[in-house]
C-alpha cells in the first residue's frame, strides 16, 4: 500500500508505513518526508496540537547554531516541520514529543483514547506526521517548550498518555519527555545489589528522575555528576545523590577521577546530558562488569563501541530508547514522591 490510497477504504499500517512518501520502504523516523493529510486511516488518530517539547539535544543545536536569536531558531523549526512533515532535525536526528487534545479517532484504533482526552504522546516527533498552522506565533524560540496550533497523526503502534488531572500540563510534558530514563535506570539497577550508581547530568531533567529512580531501586551509593557549582548547589538542595561531583563530561581522565573522589567507579552508569563527546568518561567510570546507559541523543554510539574496545574495558551498553512498559506512570510516580525532583522540574519551567 502507499500513501496515495484513501484513507477511507484503506487499513494502515501500525507501523506508520503507509504515511511515507520518500525513500519507499524504510519506517516513518528514518523517512525524508511523510505524508500529512488530516483524514485518518481506520487505525489511526489525530491530535490538535497546543504544545511542542524540543528534545535537549536539538534544542541546544539549533540555539548554538543561530546564536541565541530566537526568531532565527523558531524559521527553522517551521521549515523543517514543512518539508519534512514531521519534527526531525537533521543535525541531531532527534525531535521531541507534543501535547494537545484528541480531536478525531478513526474505527478501528487500538489506542483507546476518546475525542476530548487531553494527551502527551509518547513516541517522537521524528516519526509523527505534523503540520503547524499558527507559524509558532506565540514562541520566541528561547526554550524547548513551545506552543503552537496544529495537528498530528498517531499510528496503530503510538503511544499516548492522557495528562493527569493534578499537575500542570507544563510540567507533566516536561516529565513525559523523559519518562523512558528512570524507568530504564530502576530495570538495571535491580539487576545489582546496592550498587553505585553515577548519573552524569544528574541536575536535569531525566537526569534528576534517573537519582531518584536508582534510590528507589535500592541502589547503594548514588552520584550525580555536574559541570559547574550552580547546579552542584541545586542538586545538592534537592537532595537526590549521595554525592555530587564537579567534572566535564567530555575530558574522559577528569570525569573518571572525579567520579572516583566521590566513591566510583560505578556500577551503573546513566548518561543523561545533551552535549557530545561523553562517550570515552562514562565509560572509564565504569567497573569491569558494569553498565552504561546512554540516554543522550547527542551520544556517538560507534565512539561508544570503539571507545570501550580501545579501553579494554568490560562493560554492558545499553541505549535508552525512551520506551519501557509503565514508564509514564512511574516518572510521574516519583515527580509526586520526592520534592526535590519537582522543585528542580519548576525551576527549569
Amino acid at each position: 500500500m502507499t500513501a496515495t490510497n484513501s484513507p477511507a477504504t484503506t487499513t494502515g499500517d501500525p507501523t506508520g508505513l503507509h504515511r511515507v512518501l520518500e525513500p519507499h520502504g524504510v519506517l516513518p523516523q528514518a523517512a525524508h518526508r511523510l505524508d500529512t493529510r488530516r483524514e485518518l486511516w481506520p487505525d489511526e488518530v489525530r491530535i490538535r496540537v497546543e504544545r511542542l517539547n524540543l528534545d535537549a539535544a536539538s534544542f541546544r543545536q539549533l540555539e548554538r547554531k543561530h546564536a541565541g536569536d530566537g526568531d532565527a531558531v523558531r524559521a527553522e523549526v517551521l521549515e523543517i516541520v514543512r518539508t519534512r512533515g514531521k519534527m526531525q532535525n537533521p543535525q541531531t536526528g532527534s525531535g521531541g514529543m507534543l501535547v494537545g487534545t484528541v480531536e478525531e479517532v478513526g474505527e478501528r484504533s487500538p489506542l483507546r483514547l476518546a475525542v476530548g482526552d487531553k494527551v502527551t504522546t509518547l513516541v517522537s516527533l521524528t516519526l509523527t506526521p505534523l503540520v503547524i498552522e499558527d507559524g509558532l506565533a506565540r514562541w520566541d524560540g528561547r526554550s524547548e517548550q513551545v506552543p503552537a496550533d496544529g495537528y498530528a497523526i498517531l499510528f496503530g503502534r503510538s503511544i499516548a498518555a492522557t495528562i493527569p488531572d493534578d499537575l500542570p500540563t507544563e510540567l507533566s510534558l516536561s516529565v513525559m519527555d523523559v519518562c523512558g530514563a528512570p524507568a530504564l535506570t530502576a530495570r538495571v539497577v535491580r539487576q545489582y545489589v546496592a550498587p553505585t550508581v553515577v548519573v552524569i547530568g544528574g541536575a536535569g531533567k531525566s537526569g534528576s528522575l534517573s537519582l531518584a529512580a536508582a534510590k528507589d531501586a535500592g541502589a547503594g551509593r548514588t552520584i550525580g555528576v555536574v559541570p559547574h557549582q550552580g547546579e552542584a548547589d541545586l542538586l545538592e538542595g534537592a537532595g537526590l545523590a549521595d554525592a555530587v561531583a564537579l567534572a566535564d563530561a567530555r575530558d574522559p581522565v577528569a570525569l573518571s577521577e572525579a567520579v572516583t573522589a566521590a566513591g566510583g567507579p560505578a556500577d551503573v552508569t546513566v548518561v543523561c546530558v545533551d552535549v557530545p563527546g561523553c562517550e570515552g568518561g562514562a565509560i572509564l567510570s565504569t567497573r569491569d562488569g558494569g553498565t552504561v546507559i546512554f540516554f543522550s541523543m547527542a551520544t556517538s554510539f560507534s565512539g561508544a563501541a570503539l571507545g570501550a574496545e580501545g579501553l579494554a574495558a568490560d562493560v554492558r551498553m545499553l541505549v535508552g530508547n525512551g520506551y519501557t512498559p509503565g514508564h509514564a506512570a512511574y516518572a510521574l510516580e516519583l515527580l509526586r514522591a520526592d520534592a526535590g525532583v519537582r522543585g528542580l522540574f519548576e525551576r527549569r519551567l
